[in-house]
């Protein structure tokens, strides 16, 4: 995915489209193909194609998903991923990603000024984070207890995998999206749904508390719907001045994606396991994970009026992925302890059978089979930034400041609505789209 990722930096999406493999429906990775065809397809303004890859996407997702279901009701285990590897198997589109589907196909939506379409494209971005949020504690808890049945605790783990924590940094897990609220409340507000709006805003903001647009946008709201008791806690915690609101004004909104996110590495540690015949040996796993560190993007400002803005963190996408794989790293294990023993009763079987040929036959098979599950959609963004300006209504003429750059750009201000300026920062590229909701 190098060169892709290098086309995609230069901003010569197309040419990135190019180089994306493409795969069949029985790829096992056949949704992660379409959903890197859907992002490029966005950033390339191919409105259309990026539309029919991730509603495909979403398709194949939902349907792999029940099949999931079924086979977990009825105890089947994935053979492929215990006789080679997790490469092997399906890829599984972690929440984070899903709720990155949702989003993109919602822009995808506005750009054909059709609300009703981009609306059900948030709800179903919330829906997976509500699903995640319901599910994620069960899932870790059955993972450890596998890995405990074979002497392998969290604390040995951890002690053995690199850490990611810069990385990470302060997000509570890895599938809450400040983002994709926040999108979502901009839309319901569009559509005239405030009460949505203002509980999409608050989602955003228990992720996100310091965020003052949050802040803005929550205060406004509860002032409006007579939230009673929200105003009197938010009076205590905000810095607001009540006065900032201007009635008769619009709204430009900057949401701006910044950098494209890492790529999972390869790491090999060394874990002692009990056997099915409880003999105790360490074993050599490996496993996926990120470098530690992040890197630092400089804030979108504008100066306008004798005002300046500047754009502030909502989600960084680099900390949910690498949380993720923290939170799944139990899971992983677990699964490559199966192998392992199943691996050492077939070793012993060519031992017994074939001797020297069969022990070099078995180290061979292992080899071949223990690589890790580096798989993810690496051209999504590092970093999601917003910002706000209320402006009087009418044509404006805005000045952003990008890393440096100067990029100018007409927006129409409506009165008492929001304009969405979009703006995708990569390297010294950036790109804009402008969305009058």
């Amino acid at each position: 995915m190098q060169p892709v990722k290098t086309a995609q930096s230069q901003g010569k999406y197309q040419q990135a489209l190019k180089l994306l493999p493409n795969r069949s429906q029985s790829n096992n990775a056949y949704n992660l193909s379409l959903l890197e065809h859907g992002r490029l397809q966005f950033l390339a303004k191919q409105i259309k194609p990026s539309q029919d890859s991730l509603a495909h996407a979403y398709q194949v997702i939902s349907d792999e998903q029940e099949k999931a279901k079924i086979q977990l009701s009825r105890g089947v285990e994935n053979a492929a991923a215990i006789v080679s590897n997790d490469s092997a198997t399906r890829y599984i589109v972690p929440p984070y990603e899903q709720t990155m589907l949702h989003s993109y196909q919602a822009l995808n939506y506005l750009s054909e000024n059709k609300l009703s379409s981009a609306l059900v494209e948030v709800r179903r971005a919330n829906l997976v984070q509500e699903q995640a949020l319901r599910s994620n504690n069960a899932k870790l808890y059955k993972a450890e207890q596998n890995m405990a049945k074979h002497g392998v605790s969290m604390n040995s783990l951890s002690s053995k995998y690199p850490s990611m924590q810069t990385t990470i940094g302060e997000v509570k897990n890895g599938f809450q999206n400040a983002y994709t609220f926040y999108l979502s409340g901009l839309l319901y507000e569009a559509g005239g749904q405030k009460n949505d709006a203002y509980i999409d805003y608050k989602k955003a903001l228990e992720i996100f508390p310091d965020n003052s647009i949050l802040q803005q946008e929550v205060w406004r709201l509860a002032n409006q719907l007579s939230m009673v008791d929200d105003i009197a806690r938010y009076k205590q915690s905000f810095n607001i001045n009540e006065n900032d609101h201007k009635t008769n004004s619009g709204n430009l909104i900057v949401i701006t994606e910044h950098g494209i996110i890492e790529n999972k590495s390869e790491f090999s540690l060394n874990l002692p396991i009990f056997t099915s015949h409880d003999d105790m040996r360490f074993y050599s796993f490996s496993v996926p994970t990120y470098k530690n560190y992040l890197r630092n993007y400089a804030p979108v400002s504008i100066n306008y009026q004798g005002k300046h803005y500047q754009s502030e963190e909502i989600v960084r996408l680099q900390s949910l992925a690498a949380f993720q794989l923290k939170e799944q790293m139990p899971a992983t294990i677990a699964r490559q302890i199966a192998r392992i023993i199943a691996k050492e009763e077939i070793r012993q079987q060519l031992s017994r059978k074939g001797g020297d040929v069969g022990n070099i036959l078995a180290g061979l098979y292992n080899i071949t089979t223990e690589q890790a599950d580096t798989r993810s959609w690496s051209t999504l963004p590092d970093k999601v930034e917003i910002m706000k300006l209320a402006l009087a209504p009418g044509q404006h003429k805005i000045e952003l400041d990008i890393g440096g750059a100067k990029k100018a750009v007409e927006v129409t201000i409506n009165q008492q609505a929001n304009t969405l300026l979009y703006v995708t920062a990569i390297g010294s590229q950036s790109q804009l789209r402008v969305f009058n909701l």
